[in-house]
């Protein structure tokens, strides 16, 4: 912390979460870094600042790997600790240097912007399909209401990772529960969390097997025969690891961006009327919402290698640092003085840092994006009158303070 400003007490973390714009601006307003207590009393940081964040994102002593947090191992984190699940986890995600070159080459090739924009047919028809279903489900609703969450925003990400990965249908519904208990909820008990962590890796095993005995041209078939130049498969921790990635962050994220982009298209009605009298694109839709209510809040971990000095503040080495995308994303000193406000016309919208920056930048953004942009277009075209069937503020927001949207979306759809 600079020596002229005063210290201040860290901020305890809600495991409940709850929509965070209110809690980043106070925080933001004390500086780019802000000390936190995690969940089970343990001490941290988030970084805040657009700027910043950039910064430490790309930083080299800012490592994955939570052999840099010795409070994990030492003793002092109880072994049940909820957020183990995210430090302890094996992949491309909690590897640095030549270990996440050698793990992120081996799915970057089905997550190139070409290799995607193969799969735009695909998305489409299935766009299509859950379109008739969610019209389907108001139509036979007394009230004429339908979650868009369940019908549309949840099963299509949901579908289109899966039959990448070689998912069979079966498991599908259970995969999105598990993962919504061990990475989205940050509520759950720590027995509650173990429990599906030991579930969801067993299923991941599952799915594993199958692909092994009946290999497809799917990438969980690519990634169990992979090899390295030297003949080295990937471990069984190291595939799990990266299968579960895939999975989680396949779907997740994307539901959360597919429905706060409705939200916020549905509460500023003259933003939706510049993309459908198209003076501005479903592009800069999707740019604008990952930047200005963008679908992961506080993400975990980084951890300095060494005494890192983020904007004036010094983070001690071997810090759990989390990254403050939604703080980022309206920060008025990069942003404007106009932060708060959803402009799909804003310049530096599409320089939102929701899918990261540097090495670990999210491999599977393109394929976010494709399925975001085709969504809200072939939504709001079919349904040019959707609507929120409740007023805003009485949707119940998620309680995770990782990921940001709301348990469910109920919707009005209009004349067709």
């Amino acid at each position: 912390m600079s020596p002229d400003i005063a210290p201040t007490r860290p901020h305890v973390i809600d495991p409940a979460g709850g929509c965070p714009h209110a809690l980043n601006a106070r925080l933001r307003a004390g500086g780019s870094v802000a000390d936190v207590v995690l969940p089970g009393g343990v001490p941290g940081a988030v970084v805040l600042g657009h700027e910043a964040l950039k910064e430490f994102l790309a930083h080299p002593d800012a490592a994955k790997d939570a052999r840099h947090f010795p409070a994990l191992h030492d003793g002092t984190i109880a072994p049940d600790w909820p957020l183990r699940v995210f430090a302890n986890a094996q992949g491309m995600h909690t590897a640095d240097g030549a270990d996440h070159r050698r793990l992120r080459s081996l799915v970057g090739n089905a997550f190139t912007a070409r290799q995607v924009e193969r799969l735009r047919p695909r998305i489409e028809q299935l766009t299509a399909d859950l379109l008739d279903d969610l019209g389907r489900a108001a139509a036979e609703a007394p009230d004429g209401v339908a979650d868009l969450r369940t019908h549309f925003a949840l099963p299509l990400p949901m579908s289109v990772i899966c039959e990448l990965l070689g998912v069979d249908p079966e498991h599908r519904g259970r995969l999105h529960r598990l993962s919504n208990t061990v990475i989205i909820a940050t509520d759950t008990t720590p027995a509650e969390a173990m429990a599906a962590v030991r579930e969801l890796v067993e299923l991941m095993g599952t799915i594993a097997a199958a692909r092994r005995e009946e290999p497809g041209e799917d990438l969980t078939s690519a990634l169990i025969a992979a090899r390295e130049g030297d003949g080295d498969r990937l471990s069984e921790a190291e595939l799990i690891g990266t299968m579960r990635l895939m999975l989680v962050a396949g779907h997740e994220t994307t539901l959360n961006l597919i429905s706060n982009a409705v939200r916020a298209l549905c509460t500023h009605r003259d933003q939706l009327a510049l993309v459908q009298e198209g003076k501005a694109t479903w592009s800069d839709v999707v740019d604008e919402t990952l930047r200005w209510d963008g679908p992961v809040s506080w993400f975990p971990f980084r951890y300095p290698a060494r005494d890192l000095t983020v904007d004036g503040t010094v983070i001690p080495q071997g810090t759990p640092v989390l990254a403050g995308y939604t703080a980022a994303g309206r920060d008025e000193s990069f942003h404007g003085p106009d932060a708060d406000r959803f402009d799909i016309t804003r310049p530096t919208a599409a320089r939102n840092l929701s899918f990261g920056h540097g090495a670990h930048y999210c491999v599977g953004a393109p394929l976010a994006r494709l399925e975001a942009t085709i969504a809200l277009e072939r939504l709001f075209t079919r349904f040019p009158d959707l609507d929120l069937a409740v007023p805003e503020q009485e949707l119940p927001h998620q309680r995770s303070f990782i990921g940001n949207s709301v348990e469910s979306l109920p919707v009005r759809l209009g004349r067709p």
